[in-house]
């Protein structure tokens, strides 16, 4: 599985956009020179081909053994579908949180107690919402073996809810920022930037003087 190659793509289609110099706001009210899109992917059909073979590519290469493939909602899902599809495993999606209705289920499809699950990602920001998703198929009795995902911007905040799962990414951010530089899509004051971000996301806006 080639990190490089992931990150070009992402770069290609423009899953991942950078911009040091007029950063993007996220929900949390963060500034980033780096914004991740990855539902972008579904709508290129070379290019997803790849992203699917380097997810089957990583979960063999790390042994993983399962049971059940699991799409977080909704990101996730379609990803979840073609790798289950390819393994001939069944699939299950798990909701961002419990239905309000009806059986009230946070994980759709049939999950049996018991049963080794990966749990399928697109992104990997401060990891919040995706170790939610590995908690509640623990909490429906199962184990998470892996959560596996395209991207991850590596940081401090996801490593610490990832310290008790085993967390597997195709490419990161450091690979993805190597990759743009060296193909000129950034100069080397932005790359210094980017990285400035990565160390410290909440304090780099004041420290680059962009609030």
């Amino acid at each position: 599985m080639n990190e490089k190659k992931v990150a070009e793509i992402l770069l290609k289609v423009k899953a991942v956009t950078l911009n040091p110099s007029k950063p993007y706001t996220y929900a949390s009210g963060i500034k980033s020179p780096i914004y991740c899109d990855n539902r972008l992917l579904i709508s290129h059909p070379v290019e997803r081909k790849i992203i699917v073979d380097a997810f089957l590519e990583l979960i063999e290469q790390n042994a993983l053994k399962f049971d059940v493939i699991a799409g977080t909602s909704t990101a996730g899902i379609p990803w979840a579908a073609w790798i289950s599809s390819k393994l001939d495993k069944p699939m299950v999606y798990i909701r961002g949180e419990a239905k309000q209705h009806g059986k009230g289920n946070q994980i759709e499809g049939k999950l049996a107690a018991g049963q080794k699950v990966i749990v399928i990602e697109d992104l990997i920001s401060t990891g919040g919402s995706s170790k939610a998703a590995v908690d509640a198929v623990k909490e429906a009795g199962n184990e998470v073996v892996a959560c596996v995902a395209i991207f991850t911007y590596e940081m401090e905040k996801a490593k610490k809810a990832f310290s008790d799962c085993k967390l597997l990414t195709l490419t990161k951010f450091s690979t993805l920022i190597d990759v743009a530089h060296k193909s000129n899509y950034i100069d080397e004051e932005e790359m210094e930037k980017a990285l400035a971000w990565n160390k410290d996301p909440e304090g780099w806006a004041k420290k680059m003087g962009l609030e």
